[in-house]
């Protein structure tokens, strides 16, 4: 009997420690957010929101540092009311997390108005994505990136592709219906690899014509249909810098938005010393290169405004903090010190 009671103590005090885990509690509050649409529009009336202007989200300058605002429900009205049709706008916002005492925060893109009078207002301007991830907090780099994505599926997704009449978001945003096919649509990710290529001493680094001046980062690429993530980076090393992967470990994942939104797996893969020899494909890489360990720890101390030499060249620096690639050149260099 002793022992029957023990084990029906563990399962109640394991029942009671999940329903009163903090985490589960917003997860289910968010998913009766996407679920009840009412409940939603009750949400938006005291909850707080980003701003963006056709995908670029709002920020502040204090100082030496770039805030992410989070508007109230009534500053956010306070703006829309400068123009017209204010509620209906609040109904165009998509619902992207909540705080852990369950106030909802949500996104909206107010891409129709003039800005002007919203950066004015507010003391602060809209910024490109791309730059903003370099210079906010890796918390508010998640939820703006997470926002953006949303917001451009949105986007891209008003009508339907069966029988091309409108489709209509839910008061979340976490799907669209066509009520002409009845279909649903919901928000999608595409796998994307990304791999440090190391050859135990030195690791290998590459350039895309797209990429900042002087910046270098690991490969990557899309998983083809039918590939799961170990062909994808085998795949990947061999077409882009002609390589053959003899072992691969995977290391993390990260939501990235760009060039849409992706789920970008990170693993490092090893290839032979003596099989190293670099063929790179030029339609995809401006350049390839190997780096030692010295190079690299001096490139993760550069910033990019301060890689530029007097002769007009640049010095190699790495994508910033929150971008999975400098997690991964980080990871290598403390393989190679351990």
């Amino acid at each position: 009997m002793a022992a029957v009671y023990q084990a029906l103590r563990r399962r109640v005090s394991s029942l009671v420690c999940r329903l009163h885990s903090t985490y589960v509690r917003k997860m289910r509050y968010l998913n009766q957010l996407k679920e009840d649409d009412s409940l939603c529009r009750q949400a938006q009336t005291s909850g707080t929101f980003y701003l963006f202007h056709n995908l670029s989200p709002f920020l502040q300058k204090v100082g030496k540092k770039y805030l992410v605002p989070q508007l109230s429900a009534a500053e956010t009205k306070g703006i829309l009311e400068k123009f017209q049709e204010a509620e209906q706008w609040i109904e165009k916002s998509v619902l992207i997390g909540c705080s852990d005492e369950h106030r909802p925060c949500f996104a909206l893109d107010l891409g129709a108005l003039d800005k002007s009078v919203i950066e004015s207002e507010l003391q602060g301007s809209f910024t490109d994505l791309q730059k903003a991830l370099f210079v906010v907090d890796r918390k508010d780099s998640s939820l703006l990136a997470l926002a953006q994505a949303l917001l451009r599926w949105h986007d891209s997704h008003q009508y339907c592709s069966k029988t091309g009449q409108p489709t209509h978001k839910n008061p979340a945003g976490s799907k669209r219906v066509c009520h002409a096919s009845g279909v649903t649509y919901y928000p999608q990710m595409s796998p994307v690899v990304i791999t440090l290529v190391s050859n135990r001493s030195q690791c290998l680094l590459v350039r895309q014509p797209s990429f900042p001046p002087g910046m270098f980062s690991a490969l990557s690429g899309f998983c083809d249909l039918g590939e799961n993530v170990e062909e994808a980076v085998r795949r990947e090393v061999a077409e882009e810098v002609g390589l053959e992967v003899e072992s691969l470990r995977y290391s993390a994942s990260q939501h990235w938005p760009f060039p849409s939104s992706s789920l970008m797996i990170a693993c490092h893969a090893l290839v032979g010393a003596q099989r190293d020899e670099i063929s790179m494909d030029t339609l995809e890489l401006e350049e390839a290169r190997w780096f030692g360990m010295e190079e690299i720890v001096e490139g993760l101390k550069r910033e990019p405004s301060s890689s530029k030499q007097d002769d007009g060249s640049f010095l190699p620096w790495f994508p910033p903090k929150q971008a999975i690639a400098h997690q991964l050149i980080h990871e290598w260099v403390q393989q190679q010190t351990a």
